[in-house]
């Protein structure tokens, strides 16, 4: 099927792990989005140490779903990525995907470049599909989980914000959610943080977001949400280190299948398979996931 993007961009969160073999129903996804196999597509591998490694799995992948037009871009230094030239190659790109590694390395490379803004631009002039896997997935929020962990409970100081490219707002993602168990990582987060959603996405799994449209879960596991604006926390008054009491979080599981629309929003050719509305507990989320950011 191929799909023809009429008003606006859309994202593709992807969990990490995904399939590259005979079952890549995430990357088939991903280059009907993106409009077809006719469209032009850029792995955008900043984030990995080893560039050419993380590229070609997926350049495999995508010439097995007959996307034959793709192109790699990889900036070692934030002058590579605020080369013009390079910044080009994404801008004129239809599908995007940026690829796994250390998010902290993606922004310290591209964050505030001609390439970062070239990104925003795809998805708000070319209407493109913007995809991240893992770390690539983590930097796709404004607020991204730049590091830490938590084994057993919640911790104060546990994991670390930094500045993402700015996608999503009020919202921090974390990948390989269920597989490294990650709930207390990114509880710990909203204790300190309950401004911001929680979104914790599995392996082998993808959130589709149309802004001003809706979501779709796909893939084989599932995506927790997680809710901390009405907690009652002790995280202001314990040192780092110490266990968080969390009194009051709403956390909401959907398994891949799951799919909702804003109120008021039609089906769309990209979210062509989902006709139900998000329930009255969720909406705040999935409008948070799909509003227009002012700069994309």
């Amino acid at each position: 099927m191929t799909t023809t993007a009429t008003e606006d961009g859309c994202l593709l969160i992807i969990g990490g792990d995904e399939q590259r073999n005979c079952r890549e129903r995430i990357l088939a996804r991903f280059v009907e989005l993106s409009g077809g196999k006719e469209r032009r597509f850029v792995l955008l591998t900043s984030a990995s140490e080893e560039p050419e490694k993380m590229a070609r799995p997926y350049q495999e992948a995508l010439a097995r779903l007959g996307a034959s037009h793709c192109d790699t871009v990889h900036t070692a230094s934030r002058a590579e990525a605020n080369d013009p030239a390079m910044a080009q190659r994404i801008a004129h790109a239809d599908g995007i995907l940026i690829t796994g590694g250390d998010q902290k390395r993606l922004m310290a490379t591209i964050g505030g470049t001609a390439l970062d803004q070239a990104l925003h631009e795809a998805l708000k002039r070319r209407c493109a599909c913007l995809a991240g896997t893992s770390a690539g997935a983590s930097a796709m929020a404004g607020h991204m989980l730049a590091s830490g962990s938590a084994e057993y409970v919640p911790e104060k100081g546990a994991a670390t914000l930094g500045a993402g490219l700015g996608f999503v707002q009020h919202i921090v993602i974390d990948q390989h959610f269920s597989q490294r168990h990650r709930i207390n990582r990114l509880l710990s987060l909203i204790a300190q943080n309950p401004y911001l959603y929680g979104l914790g996405i599995d392996e082998d799994t993808a959130l589709v977001v149309e802004r001003g449209v809706g979501i779709e879960v796909i893939g084989d596991g599932g995506v927790t949400l997680v809710d901390g604006r009405n907690m009652i926390t002790n995280a202001a008054d314990i040192g780092d280190g110490e266990p968080a009491e969390l009194i009051g979080v709403q956390l909401h599981v959907l398994p891949a299948g799951s799919g909702y629309l804003l109120p008021g929003a039609e089906a769309s050719a990209r979210l062509h398979r989902i006709t139900r509305e998000a329930p009255a507990p969720i909406q705040d989320f999935i409008t948070n996931l799909t509003k227009r950011n002012p700069l994309t």
